[in-house]
């Protein structure tokens, strides 16, 4: 573990998680509860820090946020390119830090990419189970923990109803 890994990991303490906006929609007429096809539908995954923001509340406590925007998208591979996509749910969770001294810039964006998503996984994990069913999506089954993947999408081939 690097050192200003280590530094955030011993000054921030959670104060808090929650949802800061989300999208969940179905495209182009398409209704899962009737698809033929749903159980071969492509996923698309986002997990990215958005970006954190440091201020200073008090003479003693300085408050670090971070936005993470995570999502996934269901497309029909075999379909035209203009209505592949199927359905998307996306949300953004503000994670929110207490600190008793300034913390440096350097430390906050690398726990902002290595621990962040420890506290923010599970209500992301609740929020995709509890809207997936809603919607009549398949079940997206979920590691425990994920860490963000900035720049990167993950694609897994088949979704697997449950």
């Amino acid at each position: 573990m690097n050192k200003d890994l280590q530094k955030a990991i011993d000054t921030l303490l959670i104060n808090d998680v929650y949802l800061k906006k989300s999208i969940a929609e179905c495209f182009n007429e398409f209704d899962p509860k009737f698809y033929p096809g749903i159980d071969e539908l492509e996923t698309r995954t986002k997990h990215i820090v958005k970006g954190h923001s440091v201020s200073e509340m008090d003479d003693s406590t300085w408050l670090v946020r971070v936005f993470i925007e995570l999502g996934v998208l269901l497309l029909d591979s075999n379909a035209d390119p203009d209505i592949n996509r199927k359905a998307i749910i996306e949300a953004e969770f503000v994670a929110e830090y207490h600190s008793r001294e300034k913390p440096e810039e350097s430390s906050v964006k690398e726990y902002a990419l290595k621990n962040v998503s420890y506290h923010v996984w599970p209500y992301w994990r609740e929020f995709l189970m509890n809207q997936s069913c809603r919607m009549h999506l398949p079940r997206f089954i979920l590691p425990a923990v994920q860490f963000a993947q900035n720049n990167k999408v993950s694609k897994n081939k088949k979704t697997k109803k449950q």
